[in-house]
């Protein structure tokens, strides 16, 4: 297991945030910046301070912060894009970039980062939310989730739990609407950040309670299992044609973020269920970035300490971007929480008071 090592995410990232591209291991400055990759990087640095309290990740985590507060709309919702000279380059960002602010911001909210910073994490948070309660996304209702479960640690108020009730009954309904024979998914394709939505609805029962999303959560993660190992192998669905319903599934290009969220997920559904086997899915999934592939590749690149930005039906992609490098450390900053039993603080309570409740 490689250690945490940030180098590659301090190189990627100058005093507005972290850049979305890399040429090999060189920033790609005309390609900018984007919301959804410092959310991500942000949720980096807290765990990392929270961890050791390292002071290059309260810098770093100020950066991204900032970069967050300067996205958001007056009205609450954000710019997705930024271009190098700090110019917006959209009007209105991602429903994805919604989501995982949300998740960064939560996250930062119940972190031991400076108090002024958590309040300003707070205030993003809570402009947005409204957006992902309104938004139709099963991805930003996931995120949105993820990160309202950490900002409740903080701040236990009944209100975020109602909204914890409304993200997660929406993500079931997609379940409920999609099932049909073996196919137990939420969508009629599979297509990225997959294990996102068990994670999700894994997280919501922590929060909420409600037995039925655990049930689906676990019915889901099964099917995912099911489909995405072969011979112990994380084979995650390749974006070059995603795996429609009755169709043929692609098996390239394979992409980090795939593995990170199978690893989240099986962790997340380990604190709630306790069940050991969640455990073998995430360190199986791990293992994806260090070469146990269906191509055999290593995709984290040691020397560097980035992460390929993925693997091709020949070789590997080899720029190391930020959405691949933050989804590496995300992965393995969760083994290591889970290994040090910080990543659970909260749940077991939480959980206690639900057993003692019934």
């Amino acid at each position: 297991m490689p250690s945490i090592e940030t180098a590659y995410l301090e190189a990627l990232t100058d005093d507005t945030g972290i850049f979305q591209h890399a040429k090999f291991c060189i920033p790609k400055r005309s390609e900018g910046y984007t919301t959804d990759d410092n959310a991500r990087a942000l949720v980096i640095a807290a765990k990392i301070h929270h961890l050791n309290k390292n002071p290059t990740m309260q810098h770093l985590a100020q950066i991204y912060l900032a970069f967050l507060n300067h996205m958001q709309k007056p009205e609450g919702n954000f710019h997705n894009y930024l271009s190098y000279e700090r110019t917006y380059l959209d009007i209105d960002g991602s429903e994805d970039s919604l989501g995982r602010t949300l998740w960064g911001c939560g996250v930062t909210v119940n972190s031991d980062l400076s108090e002024d910073m958590r309040l300003v994490a707070r205030d993003i948070f809570d402009r947005g939310l409204p957006w992902a309660l309104k938004s139709t996304s099963i991805r930003c209702h996931a995120s949105a989730l993820i990160g309202l479960e950490q900002y409740y640690k903080t701040v236990p108020d009944e209100t975020l739990k109602s909204a914890a009730k409304i993200l997660g009954t929406h993500i079931v309904q997609y379940f409920r609407d999609q099932v049909k024979d073996d196919w137990r998914w939420f969508e009629p394709c599979l297509t990225y950040d997959n294990a996102r939505l068990p994670q999700a609805l894994f997280v919501a029962y922590a929060l909420v309670g409600d037995k039925e999303f655990l049930d689906v959560a676990v019915e889901a993660m099964d099917f995912l299992q099911k489909t995405l190992f072969v011979n112990d192998v994380f084979v995650p669905i390749g974006n070059d044609g995603w795996y429609k319903r009755n169709g043929n599934r692609a098996l390239y290009d394979q992409q980090p973020l795939e593995a990170t969220a199978m690893v989240d997920a099986a962790i997340d559904g380990f604190y709630v269920t306790n069940n050991q086997c969640y455990l073998d899915v995430a360190n199986l999934a791990f293992e994806w970035f260090l070469g146990r592939n269906s191509r055999s590749l290593m995709v984290y690149n040691p020397k560097t300490k980035g992460c390929c930005d993925g693997i091709s039906p020949s070789n590997i992609n080899r720029n190391q971007g930020a959405e691949s490098t933050v989804s590496y450390l995300l992965a393995r900053l969760k083994l290591e929480e889970q290994k040090m039993g910080r990543g659970s603080l909260g749940r077991k309570e939480i959980r206690q008071q639900q057993l003692t409740a019934t």
